[in-house]
């Protein structure tokens, strides 16, 4: 019997927006979100021009929305925020294809850049396995940091290979929207850029 595996981004591939930025807007409101962007668009523009890596620019981003913020209300904002707001954002062309997944009985993994909070508990309402970034969290509070790598470009396919023998499928299938995608895709018997839009 063949053995399948399917490695899906998260935020443009499985959703039509980046949910960080709505993670953010939905736990601080509309006004702090554009001054908290406002306040740091030299860093972003210094991301955009390829001065600063995507690691040190998100870090920015989430120390400046969540240091100091208790670890428990964080997460208690995330799970509310994936079961109100982000059912809204799934692509419905997505559910289809992980519906087509489950068929064949493929193993389907999430893959994201996106931090695990958020995402985790839409992942495990679907059946779904994950592989995200993790925040870091100290003394009960989010320092604002990564632990460890932010879940992008080779670092995708270098945390898929720790946790799965590739060798051990028949057929790898990977979906993506942008480049940070690509080296995971490259791993894949059977890969899709932007298939559900």
């Amino acid at each position: 019997m063949k053995r399948y595996i399917a490695f899906i981004d998260f935020d443009g591939t499985i959703t039509s927006k980046d949910t960080l930025l709505e993670l953010i807007r939905f736990q601080k409101g509309s006004f702090l979100f554009y001054a908290g962007f406002l306040i740091n668009a030299p860093w972003l523009l210094a991301y955009k021009l390829g001065i600063i890596s995507n690691h040190r620019a998100k870090q920015r981003v989430l120390r400046f929305f969540f240091r100091k913020t208790p670890a428990e209300e964080f997460q208690k904002k995330c799970q509310a925020f994936s079961s109100i707001i982000l059912p809204r954002y799934i692509r419905r062309k997505a559910l289809d294809e992980i519906k087509r997944l489950k068929q064949l009985e493929a193993e389907i993994v999430v893959v994201s850049a996106s931090a695990a909070n958020w995402i985790q508990p839409w992942t495990d309402s679907m059946g779904l396995k994950l592989i995200a970034t993790v925040l870091e969290t100290r003394n009960g509070k989010m320092t604002g940091k990564i632990d460890g790598r932010n879940c992008s470009g080779k670092e995708k396919p270098r945390r898929i290979k720790s946790a799965y023998d590739l060798n051990s499928f028949d057929e790898l299938y990977a979906y993506g929207d942008s480049k940070g995608d690509l080296p995971m895709m490259a791993l894949a018997t059977h890969s899709f850029f932007r298939p559900f839009r």
